[in-house]
């Protein structure tokens, strides 16, 4: 992650001098009180990446209890690529603090003060993502944190505290994956990879093909703005007995076709499946019964594309809010997709792909050709389902109509089948070519 680092770099002397507070100890030096700098810890949530914690290391063991108004954090987010980079500057709240270890775990002693800052879907300030231009960036965030109330412990009093030299962040999640690149058919693509923890005998393989907004070459992006990081997760890693997850990256959109975008082709076609067919190779342990495909808006857009070119490679596919237009798929193509396994996910609020126009005619099309293992779930909106976060009205905060793919990284798509109700993952799971 790119970050502006602004060192502390003034004396313990000079903060006296500009805020009148003491620096005293009887065995600590007003240096050793001053000797702060931070980290911070990043997590991934349904709406993307956020900075849940931030660590200060005092450069001092202390113990006893923290309050939330002993430090303040102040935040400034910019982007390089506007015109005008300061994207905002404000102050976050902090909603719990304690001594904790390096990690951020809570001690009765350490060297380090763990705060937890407020987040949510409406709070950008602590989002370390920025959406501009067509395309999601990790952003420089320059963090301030001020003592504002001294820390007494048994061998000294802290006072003064400013920790403004930035040393790193932990990405729960994210870190579990490899990042990669590779050239296929000329293009060089970024990748992310997870395996599972046990590679003993044979696993499937789910890929996951990201949206619009998560094309480059930074492969940790389609992990962390959509949280397909959700994949590697204990709970879907259970699901499927241990899965490798593939989280492939354009270098610009799916959508790219060779007569202009969305026309039913794409330019990264052939170098996708190279890259996939590929991966399968280097990874024995992967069961070439049981690879799924699906992805999100562009990335359901290259889904069908695939399933329509390559119908013997997957076993099954996931096509969210997808945006190959109903118009662009011929007779002959639905005859190809009606003897394939697939789930169709999309919400009736949906402004960016039309439902109508898109995924609703496409499915009922299969359906009538003779599927017999098409599926939808058609949600009537998109809505926080934590019970976390809520509207001024008490509803569930609601989500653009368009981001129908949160409910599938937490396994909450599900239907009727065979007069039981099942969910998209386990559904997924169990097919098989």
């Amino acid at each position: 992650m790119k970050r502006k680092i602004a060192l502390a770099g003034i004396t313990a002397a000079t903060i006296l001098a500009m805020s009148g507070m003491a620096v005293c100890a009887e065995e600590a030096t007003a240096e050793e009180a001053v000797a702060a700098s931070y980290s911070t810890v990043i997590e991934i949530e349904d709406w993307g990446a956020a900075v849940t914690k931030v660590i200060v290391n005092l450069g001092q063991e202390v113990s006893g209890e923290i309050g939330t108004d002993t430090f303040s954090v102040n935040v400034r987010r910019s982007d390089d690529r506007l015109e005008t980079p300061l994207l905002e500057e404000g102050e976050s709240r902090v909603t719990n603090a304690y001594v904790s270890d390096a990690e951020g775990n809570e001690a009765e002693s350490g060297e380090y003060v763990t705060l937890e800052l407020a987040y949510g879907p409406s709070i950008t300030l602590t989002s370390p993502l920025n959406y501009a231009e067509g395309r999601n960036v990790w952003i420089d965030c320059d963090y301030t944190i001020t003592q504002e109330e001294d820390i007494v412990t048994d061998q000294a009093t802290l006072s003064g505290i400013v920790a403004t030299e930035y040393t790193g962040s932990v990405r729960l999640g994210v870190d579990d994956f490899n990042i990669s690149q590779g050239t296929y058919d000329g293009i060089e693509f970024s990748m992310a990879d997870y395996k599972p923890e046990d590679t003993s005998g044979e696993h499937p393989l789910i890929i996951w093909l990201h949206g619009g907004g998560e094309g480059g070459t930074d492969a940790t992006i389609p992990l962390s703005a959509n949280k397909a990081v959700s994949f590697a997760s204990d709970e879907i890693q259970e699901i499927f007995g241990g899965a490798y997850v593939l989280v492939p990256q354009s270098p610009t959109k799916w959508m790219e076709g060779e007569g202009g975008d969305s026309d039913g082709t794409s330019i990264y076609e052939e170098g996708l499946m190279e890259l996939i067919q590929d991966y399968v190779a280097q990874n024995p342990g992967i069961d070439e019964n049981r690879i799924y495909v699906g992805g999100c808006s562009n990335g359901g857009y290259m889904t069908m594309v695939l399933m329509r070119d390559y119908p013997d490679y997957f076993a099954a596919a996931y096509p969210v809010c997808e945006g190959l237009a109903d118009t662009l798929i011929s007779d002959e193509d639905i005859d190809i997709y009606k003897d394939q396994n697939i789930w169709f996910v999309t919400a009736a609020t949906d402004t960016t792909l039309d439902p109508v126009l898109y995924t609703l005619p496409t499915y009922t099309r299969i359906r009538e050709a003779g599927s017999e293992n098409v599926h939808l779930t058609f949600f009537p909106n998109v809505v926080d389902m934590t019970g976390l976060y809520r509207q001024e009205n008490d509803q569930p905060h609601e989500y653009n109509g368009h981001w129908s793919w949160t409910y599938v990284y937490n396994n909450q798509v599900t239907a009727r089948i065979n007069g039981e109700t099942v969910s998209l993952l386990d559904w997924m799971a169990a097919q098989s070519k």
